[in-house]
């Protein structure tokens, strides 16, 4: 999930916002219920190959295939009982997993502005875990949303959560047992989903972390401790 240019993607959430804003009250006037297409918004979703399997049997059933849709502000915290139940499932860190959403908050979750921004980039993310396509599409075989599409989850945040668990779990089954460096396997896990696997592995070898990834690192230690407070 790499990072891109928040400074000026924020004006571009703003100008998406009154252009959204406008269709919406065009289409309503016209009696639709004004949803649109598929997709997302300045992102974070590196794609990296899936590798581990399932830890075990017991995996649920997976996020509600007819989710309300999610309106209204965004806390990540709203959703700690959706990051145990699936962390549970995958078998990461809930605290990670939690971290992660702080981090990829920093764009506004609202459905039909994801859709939006990605009309006029296709290559954007989706969701409140900011997931690429090819991330997602990697990622669910063999999963118990492996039925669903990228394209659900700006509507579906559980599904978002279920589905960066998962990324999680496949990023930590890549990491060699011992690594030589002074990061924790969560900090290089995080690392993953920012930068990709490639680049997770090459840090956990010890390659320098470049401004983008360290940066990425730097808010994941700050919102550390509140993401454990908001899964306990």
């Amino acid at each position: 999930m790499s990072e891109e240019q928040k400074a000026s993607g924020w004006g571009r959430w703003v100008v998406i916002g009154v252009v959204v804003v406008a269709g919406l009250g065009l289409v309503r006037g016209n009696g639709h219920d004004g949803a649109s297409s598929a997709d997302p918004a300045p992102s974070a979703a590196a794609s990296a190959p899936s590798s581990g399997a399932a830890p075990s049997a017991g995996a649920s059933a997976g996020a509600s295939a007819a989710p309300s849709k999610p309106s209204g502000g965004y806390d990540p915290a709203d959703y700690a009982a959706p990051v145990r139940r699936f962390a549970a499932e995958a078998g990461v860190n809930p605290q990670l997993l939690m971290a992660i959403l702080y981090n990829e908050s920093y764009k506004p979750h609202d459905p039909e502005l994801e859709k939006a921004w990605q009309r006029s980039k296709p290559d954007a993310s989706f969701g409140i875990a900011n997931m690429h396509r090819a991330a997602f599409d990697d990622t669910k075989p063999g999963r118990p949303f492996s039925s669903r599409q990228w394209e659900e989850l700006p509507d579906d945040r559980d599904l978002a959560v279920q589905a960066a668990a998962w990324h999680l779990h496949d990023l930590a089954a890549q990491l060699p047992a011992k690594v030589g460096v002074p990061l924790s396997r969560d900090e290089l896990v995080a690392l993953g989903y920012n930068a990709g696997a490639g680049n997770m592995l090459a840090f956990a070898r010890g390659v320098k972390i470049g401004s983008q990834a360290q940066s990425y690192l730097d808010r994941l230690r700050d919102n550390w401790t509140k993401s454990g407070e908001a899964v306990k």
